[in-house]
Order: C-alpha cells, then structure tokens, then sequence
C-alpha cells in the first residue's frame, strides 16, 4: 500500500471548507509509532529523524512531535481521509492536491512536528527516510498540466485552489517551492510548501496561514537542512 507525499496545510484548508477544522498538524498527545530498523538504502530510522527535527521557530509554539511509518503518523491518516472525502471538480487533477508529487510508501521512517502562532498560522516539517533517488524523484514533480486551478468540495461548501510552482531551487541537494492560494467564500488563506532532498532522506516544510509566504517557508527549509546536517552528520 502506498500514500500521497501530502502538502497537510492544502488538505486543512480543505477541511476547513465544511467545518472539519483541525491545522492538520500533529497537535499534541500523539504517540511515537514503532521503531524499526532503516530500510536498506535509506540510513535513518524514525528515531533518528525525530532526534533531528527543528527544535523552535522563532514565534511559534512546538506541538508534541510524532515519528514511525509514514502510513502510521496521525496527522498524515487524518489528511489522507479528508482526501478520500473531498470531491474535484477535475478528477483528472487529483495529483494536483498533492503538488503532483510521487507516493511514497507506507512503511517509510518518518517524522514529523508542527510549530502554531498566535494568529492559528502553522508551520509543518516533515522527514523521510528514503533512498536518493526516490527523493530525486519527489524534487522533479511536477502539477499535471491543466491542474495548476481546481475546485474542492466538502459537504456543500466548495474551496477553489490556484498553484505556482517555482523552478528548481538549491536548498539541500534540491529542492522545489509550491504556492497554493485558497478561496472559501470570502476566506483566503496561503500555503507555501518545500520539497527538499538530503542524503539518504526527503524533508518538507509547509507554511498555512492567511499571511503564509514563500520567503518564509523556504528560510525555514533551509533551517531544517541545517538542523539535519548538524544532528544527521551528513
């Protein structure tokens, strides 16, 4: 079995459409799923990857992190049923909910934590163990063509999505910068997520808020490398 590499920001605004509610983030009480040796050609375990978060971003509250598999982290299951649950008025374009990106594998170690402002603002990194060129690949994604506008529906409220993609940056080994900017009604909330390559692991950040942008998503990318690098040694 196999899960979308998902932008939980997207899906939160989603959500948010019918009333769901929620930051999409890991939120607090979570437990650390099991740990489990690093499969072979990724290095890292869920454990390490937790030890090698982002410890505090400055004006924001860290929320209790959560680490396992991938297909086991709460936050990810409840983003992939609000997916399951929404409706596109493009099928062609369900790819686009996820930035276009690759799946990635149920099992993969993983780790994640999400940082809140005052204002409800959220900034959400994640990090996967996966073997180079599978993270390569999640760089290289692209929207499918066609889909960079699309319509969500929850219950009876619908959300219209616009995407900008960025071309590719220089953040770690790589990386690529995706915008998604959110209609409901007379609500429009940003989001900005990072895509971006380390060896032997993948990271994300997102940044969801009405005043979301992609200066900051990207600086905070570029601290999460930097956080890797010291805790990871590589």
């Amino acid at each position: 079995m196999a899960h979308r590499l998902l932008p939980l920001a997207v899906l939160a605004t989603v959500a948010a459409a019918s009333a769901c509610g929620g930051s999409g983030g890991s939120g607090g009480g979570t437990v650390p799923g099991p740990a489990r040796a690093a499969p072979a050609g990724t290095g890292y375990t869920s454990d390490q990857l937790g030890q090698a978060l982002l410890q505090q971003v400055t004006g924001y509250w860290r929320g209790e992190p959560d680490s396992g598999e991938y297909g086991s982290l709460k936050a990810l299951r409840n983003a992939a049923q609000v997916r399951q649950e929404a409706t596109l008025d493009k099928p062609k374009c369900a790819d686009a909910q996820t930035g276009g990106r690759r799946q990635v594998a149920a099992d993969v170690p993983t780790a994640l934590v999400t940082f809140v402002k005052g204002d409800g603002q959220t900034a959400t990194e994640t990090l996967m163990g996966v073997a180079d060129a599978d993270a390569e690949k999640q760089v290289e994604a692209r929207v499918p063509p066609g889909c960079l506008t699309f319509r969500t529906r929850l219950g009876d409220k619908w959300a219209e999505h616009r995407i900008t993609e960025t071309p590719r940056g220089d953040i770690g080994n790589g990386s690529r910068t995706v915008g998604v900017a959110t209609t409901i009604g007379a609500q429009r909330m940003n989001t900005w997520y990072v895509v971006f390559q380390g060896r032997h692991y993948l990271g994300s950040v997102s940044v969801f808020g009405p005043n979301a942008t992609r200066a900051e998503a990207e600086s905070l990318a570029r601290a999460s490398v930097a956080q890797a690098h010291r805790i990871l040694g590589r």
